[in-house]
């Protein structure tokens, strides 16, 4: 799979249907790789994150389900609130976060949704 290098970190991406997609656990392990996968949930877990990820689909997936949506927009933010990216993929039937498993495994996000995720986990990584 392609990688790209940002400030000495290999970046795995993902091409798919014509759009790019950017792995996030690789990007989440810049912060602390041992706990990649936290640090997804806990920016799921952000009212504005479910915000951003809602418009992104609505925007950009016509069989996006809004209804599902409503639902943990309402909830986000809240402490007994819990996302991981397979949840939010299934309930909303999402394209813009892929969740894969194996060799290649990791979160994969749009290029769109990944910057957002890079800016969130450290501005010195988005501007590289």
């Amino acid at each position: 799979m392609p990688k790209i290098t940002v400030l000495d970190n290999p970046i795995t991406t993902l091409k798919l249907n014509e759009d790019d997609y950017i792995c996030i656990t690789d990007i989440a392990k810049y912060k602390d790789s041992t706990l990649a996968n936290d640090i997804i949930k806990n920016w799921l877990r952000n009212r504005n994150t479910i915000e951003f990820l809602g418009i992104w689909e609505q925007l950009n997936n016509p069989d996006f389900k809004p209804v599902e949506f409503d639902g943990f927009r309402k909830e986000a933010g809240l402490n007994s609130f819990t996302m991981s990216p397979t949840k939010w993929i299934n309930s909303t039937n999402a394209i813009g976060l892929i969740s894969k498993a194996g060799r290649y495994g990791g979160t994969y996000a749009h290029k769109d949704i990944a910057f957002e995720f890079a800016s969130w986990v450290s501005v010195e990584f988005k501007q590289r």
